[in-house]
């Protein structure tokens, strides 16, 4: 829960750095940088808790995937930002790839994969 609050307060404060620093016209890719690090945050919580408790309902993991992936599908059809979109992009693989893993009998899969995209959108929303 810490570390969503933690990407989630990174990406807005770059965004809103970035705001005011390039004016207007970056306002459109703030705004993105804002709702996907809601999304993210919102994501990976979600995720880590069904991974958590997987060995109580391993179908929490899945549920929560399917969640995941529908936040993902909205986010990317609200953004058009090329950048954010490759993020978006490779989190979609992460939540793919942790799937798989559920598929295969992994009760406590890897989520590196969705981790690390967290960590790109945040460098996509950093300025400079």
């Amino acid at each position: 829960m810490k570390r969503r609050r933690t990407i989630a307060l990174a990406v807005a404060t770059a965004a809103a750095v970035t705001t005011l620093l390039t004016g207007c016209g970056a306002l459109d890719k703030a705004m993105d940088c804002v709702k996907t690090a809601d999304a993210i945050a919102t994501s990976v919580g979600k995720l880590q808790q069904a991974v958590s408790n997987a060995t109580n309902d391993v179908t929490q993991i899945e549920e929560s995937l399917d969640s995941i992936s529908t936040e993902l599908g909205n986010l990317e059809n609200t953004t058009d930002n090329a950048d954010l979109a490759k993020a978006v992009d490779d989190l979609t693989k992460g939540v793919d790839s942790v799937r798989t893993a559920v598929k295969n009998g992994d009760t406590t899969p890897d989520i590196t994969p969705i981790t690390d995209a967290a960590a790109e959108v945040g460098k996509v929303c950093t300025p400079g």
